[in-house]
């Protein structure tokens, strides 16, 4: 059987053919956008899985990272002023409360203890003396009244007399009219009228001298009584003088206020302190977070709420704790020149309120050294459930 004649196109004449085991162009572009397709796929999956947990967690936290540890750092200064004597204490070193940290030279502060002690027992000395010339003075009064007693039973013994007197001579000069006595009895009864009423006229001048007399002593009783209350008010005054001077003896000595460690110690044995002066610092164990949140971060902050800490110089360790309280102002209103925003142009500034966090297990803490100033990182989760704390913690007081 024959082969029919074929003439070859000119196309067929010119296209080489394809080398076996290579693809087609439009396959391994198809190809490519299915590789393309799954890396979207697969960097939208990854996308997602990392976007809305953080998503997630963004909506339920907040976080900032304006906070510090705070504690209680408690100044040291002199009460009175005086030439340092010793420091027992070194830079960076653990006190406890009651320890002896410095001591000022106290011997002008003895010298002054001492004059003050003699200066109580000579006023107490004065008011032993006033008291004595009171006891004087009440004698001489109660003499005064007794003779005054004694002069009246007098004066109304002459008064008596003379009223006696009067009285017979007017019925004798009676009688003599009558002629039933001589006159001798008549001038008799005249005699004594005189003479009672010259008794009584000096028993009248006695009383009132008597009278003048206890005025005398009861006026110098006063005085007595009064310079007993001076000289009382006196010892008391020294009495103050002497219990100031006690006290500032006792300045010279000064002690740890609480347990801690010292800071910025600048006291040197030998300088001059004045009242006042910072010498050095205690800073107590105890301490928290301070975070300074924005207004806008406020809204669902409440005080129990869990915090999460990160503490920059300890990146591995996470603290925990809890919102503690919520200062009542921002930090605006409580700086040296508080803003006032009714004067001049306004510009609306994000305002910052300090928040207090206290850490959940503070015994633990004491294998970290956190001092204040560090910065740290907190996290509250806004979600969670509110714990009343004080609640847990007065119940506990209880059980």
């Amino acid at each position: 059987m024959t082969q029919p004649n074929v003439t070859p196109t000119k196309e067929s004449a010119t296209a080489p053919s394809a080398p076996s085991g290579i693809a087609p162009s439009h396959l391994i572009r198809r190809r490519n956008r299915l590789i393309l397709r799954l890396a979207l796929a697969a960097g939208l999956v990854l996308l997602l899985a990392l976007g809305v947990p953080y998503y997630l967690h963004f909506r339920s936290h907040e976080a900032t990272d304006d906070a510090f540890i705070d504690g209680r750092i408690i100044p040291i200064s002199p009460r009175v002023s005086g030439h340092v004597a010793r420091v027992l204490v070194a830079d960076n070193q653990k006190v406890a409360a009651g320890d002896l940290l410095l001591e000022i030279d106290p011997r002008d502060f003895q010298a002054r203890l001492e004059s003050d002690q003699a200066m109580v027992q000579s006023a107490q000395a004065m008011v032993d003396v006033a008291k004595s010339q009171r006891r004087e003075v009440a004698a001489q009064l109660a003499v005064a009244r007794a003779s005054l007693d004694q002069v009246q039973a007098e004066q109304v013994s002459a008064e008596a007399k003379y009223q006696q007197a009067e009285t017979d001579l007017k019925r004798y000069r009676e009688l003599a009219a009558s002629h039933t006595i001589s006159p001798q009895q008549l001038d008799h009864a005249m005699t004594v009228e005189r003479t009672t009423g010259a008794d009584r006229e000096v028993s009248r001048g006695k009383l009132a001298t008597q009278r003048s007399l206890l005025q005398k002593a009861e006026a110098a009783l006063q005085t007595a009584d009064d310079n007993v209350r001076q000289a009382e008010a006196q010892v008391a005054a020294r009495q103050g003088q002497l219990a100031q001077s006690t006290l500032n003896l006792s300045y010279t000595k000064i002690y740890a206020p609480s347990d801690g460690q010292v800071a910025k110690k600048s006291a040197e044995a030998g300088a001059f302190v004045q009242t006042g002066q910072s010498l050095m610092a205690v800073v107590t164990p105890e301490v928290w977070v301070t975070a300074n949140f924005k207004e806008t971060q406020l809204t669902h902050i409440r005080p129990g709420l869990p915090v999460t800490l990160s503490v920059d110089t300890f990146p591995d360790v996470t603290f925990h704790g809890h919102v503690d309280s919520i200062q009542r102002g921002t930090g605006s209103r409580f700086s040296l020149l508080p803003p006032e925003n009714a004067t001049g142009n306004f510009v609306k500034v994000v305002q910052r309120v300090p928040v207090k966090i206290v850490f959940d297990q503070p015994q633990a803490l004491a294998a970290y050294e956190l001092v204040p100033g560090m910065s740290v990182v907190p996290e509250v989760n806004i979600k969670a459930k509110v714990v009343n704390r004080n609640a847990d913690a007065n119940a506990k007081g209880r059980e």
